[in-house]
């Protein structure tokens, strides 16, 4: 009530201004939201009739723009009339001074678009019909729109939504619908008495807003829909609306697997199946994938906006080359489902919103709809979230909701129409906040009535949504109740024959298909790739990569440091640098016509100022990538994408890039490497378990910078042990390419190189982990030359030491990442070469048969060491010292820095007393 006080005070302030115009003789023009003073000119005096007609009027559209701001308050929305209507003083035509009983005729041109036609009504006549329109089965909040051509746009159309026919056959078909969904949650209940199917009874009609979604975006040549979606009514959906095999799901509840033969993967819970499948609509093709989902609520959110920005640089939509007179999301749609506990709650549902409309992961706007059942797992509405509604959070980015009672499919349909399009007129998102119940509990074995009896008691005493819609279309004459039994039945008998095949039934290959074909499952032996190039291109690429178009301004710094010295590195072939080896491998992958996109959290220069793959002019702001303009005829592009300050967020939209298609090289760079936990549902849902859970394979690349060098803790530590305790390597047997994912430690820029093209080299694709470096970025010891990159060269598992002497060395230290510098640095002061380092620059798999060639080189070393600059409950340590005895032979000794509570300590003094002795216990 607070905030209807404040906007009716806000609207007396604004009447009282608007008088004062009048009297001041200054012109006014009706509009959508009432007077608003134009441009200042004398007019003859007004007299004092028109001076009273023109306030009346003004009067009118203040009771208009009132129910366009409140009229959802009084809303009949709640299917089971529960919610108390608290309906706003704001709607009371006397608080105008307008009288309902007067009989004065007013011109409503302009002002109300819904009438019919009728220009000219009484205010008795304009209240009925704002009534109906705002305060019906349908309401809107649009008033907080950012723009008065939306505003105006969206006022117009759902003040015209009852002329949105909907025609006899599409009322017969969306009967029939409704009962095909309710006979299946029919057939498993009876069926399956006992799995958790998350049904969706009481929300069937949802299924309405996909067939309107289907059907429109065939109309308006959409090739591509992408849905992410929770497990509410997801089977009922799959199976009813998506063509996902019934005796498949009936395998699963059975235990069967629904694994391909000859596929390696160990399956996921029933309500996380996913599809991907062609739809005949009204004789167009659209296709349509449904993305799993993990049970982390809206986690799957960025995943598909992710996907959808894929398939339009597949398309050529939008940014990508895009065609003359084309408009974003042209050809591509999100479709994005939510449960209204979760979207209220989850922070990434925010995060998602706060990049919809940013440069490089826009996608010309998401349609999203809330499956509303007014209670979280069982959490009353008012307990889960402090806003009016679910749906709330939208206004912030300022996107129109459009709030629909379940009862009423037509409205459903209407809702549905009108939300698309908006989002084919502004290319933003537009939220569906889909009003249900659910039947049963949060699952079909749970009793709701342990915490909310009233509502249940009511929803067990009422017909279910198709029974009702089914007797209004016979009551009609559309059609005969036996028309629609035999739907059932006929469906029931479907069902019946599927579970019937279970025990035959073969599941057939599902993955790997599309853009995937000639890619196959990574196997249990390793393979070297040959990622080398020739020099001549790699001198080209590296010469490219600083070369500017035109006549930039560029910082005389980044001249100087960056591309002079590129250049020169580049002739001589030598020293080269971090960046130099990241911009080769994009390059030259480019000119193989692989696409490359990086993103994180100031990429385009680097946290540490090192990459600079893009430029910007000093004095116009504009900015270049120069690996773009390598030649005119390239087909292969670099997306660098500066992101929002979000990680779990980002991270699923470039892991959605990344399952979409294999042609593009996708990485993420982490603002310092101890930033990734802010995305770890990300990582435990979907990066290191997608291939294994769903057999979807992801080259996605996480750079995430590490180094103990003094910065405490959150800038110190990738906690790389995290990884490592995700991957499924084994203790006791040798590991193959097959690994859910790869960690490396890389210590040179040829390797960094050699590990970038590998992703995409590969007849398979692997989550990639890189502990990447800081200090290493410009150390004069961590250079490389050309021929390292070379054809014929490649990444190298293990480093052998290029300085010990076989015969001499008497202890063997093996070591991963930036630390073997501070080692090699200490050996050469203090002569000791008894000593041997090994870099062991990949984690994961782990390199037995390389570790244990190196050792064989030193026949008369007795000490094996493991000596790390990270505590010992953290780094690579309880990774690797099971697999070096199970496996390589040999059990290690531990060297380095004790336990410790967090990942690095913030006392400077403590931190180099930990490095002085760390150093002292290797070398003693």
């Amino acid at each position: 009530m607070s905030r209807l006080l404040t906007r009716s005070v806000g609207g007396f302030q604004y009447y009282q201004r608007l008088v004062l115009a009048c009297k001041q003789k200054y012109h006014s023009r009706s509009g959508i939201y009432g007077y608003k003073p134009a441009v200042k000119h004398r007019t003859e005096p007004v007299g004092e009739a028109a001076l009273a007609n023109r306030i009346r009027n003004s009067n009118l559209c203040r009771l208009v723009d009132s129910y366009r701001c409140h009229g959802h308050r009084k809303a009949a929305l709640d299917p089971l009339r529960l919610q108390q209507v608290d309906v706003p003083q704001a709607l009371q035509p006397e608080r105008y001074g307008l009288s309902r009983g007067s009989g004065d005729r007013f011109d409503c041109t302009g002002i109300y678009y819904g009438a019919g036609g009728q220009a000219h009504m009484t205010v008795e006549e304009l209240v009925q019909h704002l009534e109906k329109e705002y305060c019906g089965s349908i309401a809107a909040e649009f008033q907080h729109l950012r723009t008065e051509e939306e505003r105006e746009w969206f006022a117009k159309a759902f003040e015209s939504k009852s002329h949105i026919e909907i025609s006899p056959d599409r009322k017969v078909a969306i009967a029939k619908l409704l009962l095909k969904c309710q006979a299946f949650d029919h057939f498993l209940a009876n069926k399956f008495t006992t799995v958790k199917r998350y049904g969706g009874e009481g929300g069937e009609s949802m299924m309405c807003v996909f067939d309107e979604i289907f059907k429109k975006s065939a109309r308006d040549n959409i090739e591509e829909i992408v849905i992410c979606m929770p497990h509410r009514g997801r089977l009922n959906f799959l199976t009813c609306m998506l063509d996902y095999p019934a005796v498949r799901l009936f395998g699963k509840m059975r235990g069967k697997s629904e694994i391909p033969a000859g596929a390696k993967g160990m399956g996921d819970v029933l309500s996380h199946a996913y599809t991907s499948v062609d739809l005949n609509m009204d004789g167009k093709n659209v296709h349509v994938s449904l993305i799993p989902n993990p049970s982390h609520l809206e986690a799957n959110n960025p995943v598909a906006v992710g996907k959808v920005r894929s398939k339009q640089q597949t398309l050529r939509d939008w940014h990508y080359n895009m065609e003359e007179g084309a408009c974003p999301g042209d050809k591509v749609l999100c479709l994005q489902v939510h449960g209204d506990a979760s979207f209220a709650a989850q922070g990434i549902v925010t995060e998602t919103f706060s990049f919809a409309e940013c440069p490089h992961f826009s996608v010309g706007g998401s349609v999203h709809l809330i499956v509303n059942n007014q209670i979280g797992f069982t959490t009353e509405a008012e307990r889960g979230r402090s806003s009016l509604y679910s749906s709330d959070l939208a206004k912030i980015n300022g996107y129109p909701v459009l709030h629909i009672n379940a009862d009423f499919p037509e409205d459903v349909v209407r809702a549905t129409a009108i939300a698309m399009d908006y989002r084919k007129k502004f290319r933003k998102d537009v939220i569906l906040d889909f009003i249900c119940f659910r039947k049963y509990g949060h699952n079909e074995l749970d009793d709701p009535l342990f915490t909310q009896p009233v509502m249940y008691q009511v929803i067990q005493n009422r017909k279910s949504i198709p029974d009702m819609y089914a007797n209004r279309v016979t009551k009609e004459g559309l059609c005969s109740q036996d028309d629609l039994s035999k739907t059932t039945s006929d469906w029931n008998s479907v069902l019946s024959d599927n579970l019937k095949s279970v025990d035959t039934y073969q599941v057939e290959n599902y993955h790997l298909k599309r853009h995937w074909l000639g890619l196959s499952q990574a196997s249990d032996n390793i393979t070297t790739w040959d990622t080398g190039v020739p020099v001549d291109l790699l001198k080209f690429v590296g010469a490219k990569s600083v070369s500017l178009p035109g006549k930039m301004i560029i910082h005389p710094n980044i001249q100087k440091t960056h591309i002079d010295r590129r250049i020169q590195r580049m002739e001589s072939g030598m020293d080269l640098d971090w960046s130099t080896a990241e911009a080769l491998a994009m390059g030259t992958l480019m000119a193989q016509g692989y696409h490359v996109r990086i993103s994180g959290q100031d990429v385009g220069r680097g946290t540490f100022s090192h990459r600079h793959c893009m430029l910007v002019d000093q004095e116009t702001d504009e900015i270049c990538v120069p690996l773009n303009h390598i030649d005119p005829s390239q087909t292969g592009f670099l997306e660098v994408a500066n992101s929002v300050l979000s990680e779990e967020a980002v991270l699923g939209f470039e892991y959605g890039m990344s399952i979409d298609h294999p042609n593009t090289l996708v990485l993420w760079e982490a603002q310092f490497g101890d930033f990734f936990n802010g995305a770890q549902p990300i990582i435990d849902t979907y990066v290191s378990s997608g291939e294994i859970k769903w057999l979807l394979q992801s080259g996605l690349v996480m750079l995430l910078p590490h180094g103990m060098d003094g910065a405490g803790p959150e800038h110190s530590s990738c906690r790389m042990e995290r990884f490592l305790q995700c991957c499924d390597s084994k203790e006791d047997r040798v590991d193959g390419d097959d690994v859910n994912m790869q960690v490396v430690n890389p210590t040179t820029p040829a390797q960094y190189f050699h590990l970038l093209r590998r992703q995409m080299v590969r007849n398979f694709r692997k989550p990639l982990i890189v502990v990447a470096p800081k200090v290493l970025l410009r150390l004069q010891a961590a250079v490389s030359s050309l021929t390292e990159m070379a054809p014929g060269t490649y990444f190298h598992p293990v480093l052998s030491d290029p300085l010990a002497q076989s015969e001499k060395v008497k202890r063997v230290i093996f070591v991963s990442g930036k630390h073997y510098y501070a080692l090699q640095k200490e050996r050469e002061n203090l002569k000791a070469d008894h000593l041997a380092f090994i870099r062991l620059e990949s984690l994961c798999p782990f390199p037995t048969a390389e570790l244990q060639a190196e050792i064989k080189k030193f026949p008369n070393a007795t000490e094996f060491i493991w000596s790390q600059e990270e505590h010992r409950n953290r780094g690579a340590w309880s990774f690797v010292a099971p697999r070096f005895e199970n496996l390589v032979g040999h059990k290690l000794k531990y060297v380095g820095r004790d336990h410790l509570g967090m990942s690095a300590v913030g006392i400077g003094d403590i931190h180099k007393t930990e490095a002085e002795k760390l150093m002292k216990e290797t070398f003693s």
